[in-house]
């Protein structure tokens, strides 16, 4: 099925705050809803694509509008680096610095406390970074965060929080959790355009329940118009991995979005969506089209494997793709390493599949038909592998799914 959504500007004296969230059906936990953003609709569940640096790697702004994508996500942390948020700010923030007339949500920078963990220390004034660009210092702070985002004009900007590994015990876990919850009041007193730009609180707890709760019940008194789930989809086991969606899910306000941070690998986001997810985001799905690999209903197809040499297909038949449409895996096979069309078609198609992965899982939630959805979508994915994961039956069973092994 191929969706089209238009574009529709909202004005922001005809919102009365600047996210509007409706629920069209519900099943269980998961929902197919309709969230009002300044730049037009977002039909949730969604996958958003990553521009961590305020461009897609290898995808361009044309094509992103062409595939659907409605929502995309930028990070404050690089992006106050070069070319700064003062010269966002100047030309009327990103959407006009780099012609996206959709919607943009920003990432705080308190993930690269863990990307960049050797380069960066924290305490409870912000987060000392030392530029990977140039050695110079960054302070970033809560307010300085937000400041960012203010001029970056990002539609839906993340608290700043402190972030550390998932698996992380102990001590400084909990630390990171009761920092968390101190940062988000100087988060929302910097909030400097409230009437147009969203603020989201992150939850943080790694696998702890406690921490969990403790961090929700903390964050949910804020009212804030949605809220993440941060610090899962670090290396923990998936059973922790699901048990801490749903404990977030069932806690967090039925009439808020809720975003998934990190989470992007396909069967994750069908599960998650099933637990009450509403909106997704992860570099995975261009990255790992840039080494190759492709996105399909069978699972990951590694074009750069002999076997796709002499395939003039396309990666997936049913595809409704440029890629697909106009190129095989065996072009695709001998393009790959001495072309960078091949990564670049490859990103454009997992993109494709992943946004359309989510649309069509929404509509099925609308026709009454989710269980039956999912159970091809993983009859599918694992047929060549001959077994789901029993993590995957155990936790869709939770949502009243009853998936019907291999």
């Amino acid at each position: 099925m191929i969706f089209y959504i238009p574009y529709k500007k909202i004005k922001p004296n005809e919102m009365e705050k600047p996210l509007e969230f409706k629920i069209i059906k519900q099943y269980k936990y998961a929902r197919a809803s309709i969230m009002t953003l300044p730049h037009g609709d977002v039909m949730t569940p969604v996958y958003m694509p990553v521009g961590t640096k305020g461009a897609m790697k290898g995808v361009t702004y044309h094509e992103m509008d062409e595939i659907g994508c409605r929502l995309l996500l930028a990070n404050t942390y690089h992006l106050a680096y070069k070319p700064g948020g003062q010269l966002i700010e100047e030309v009327g923030g990103l959407h006009n610095f780099v012609n996206w007339r959709y919607n943009i949500l920003t990432d705080s920078g308190g993930f690269q406390m863990v990307s960049l963990g050797k380069l960066c220390e924290v305490d409870e004034n912000g987060v000392n970074f030392e530029s990977p660009y140039d050695k110079s210092m960054m302070n970033l702070r809560p307010e300085d965060s937000i400041h960012t985002q203010n001029q970056i004009g990002s539609d839906i900007m993340m608290a700043l929080d402190d972030v550390v590994k998932t698996t992380t015990e102990g001590p400084r876990m909990r630390e990171a959790c009761e920092r968390t919850i101190r940062w988000i009041d100087r988060n929302i007193s910097a909030h400097e355009r409230p009437q147009v730009q969203n603020i989201f609180p992150i939850v943080q707890g790694g696998i702890d329940p406690e921490l969990r709760d403790l961090c929700l019940d903390a964050l949910c008194e804020k009212n804030t118009n949605g809220y993440a789930i941060g610090g899962l989809a670090g290396g923990e086991d998936k059973v922790d991995f699901w048990k801490v969606v749903l404990q977030c899910t069932k806690k967090l306000p039925i009439n808020k979005p809720r975003y998934l941070m990190g989470v992007g690998y396909p069967v994750d986001v069908v599960v998650c969506s099933c637990l009450g997810v509403d909106m997704f985001d992860c570099v995975f799905s261009t990255r790992t089209g840039r080494f190759g690999t492709a996105f399909s209903k069978y699972g990951f197809l590694k074009l750069k494997n002999k076997e796709a040499a002499n395939q003039l297909i396309p990666i997936q038949d049913d595809c409704k793709c440029q890629t697909c449409i106009n190129y095989t895996r065996s072009f695709l096979h001998f393009t790959i390493g001495k072309e960078e069309t091949a990564c670049h078609l490859i990103s454009v198609h997992n993109l494709y599949f992943l946004i359309h992965l989510m649309l069509n899982l929404r509509q099925s939630i609308i026709d009454d038909r989710l269980t039956e959805f999912v159970n091809d979508f993983l009859q599918n994915w694992y047929k060549f592998e001959g077994k789901i994961p029993e993590w995957v039956i155990n936790c869709l069973n939770e949502a009243d799914i009853r998936i019907n092994q291999i």
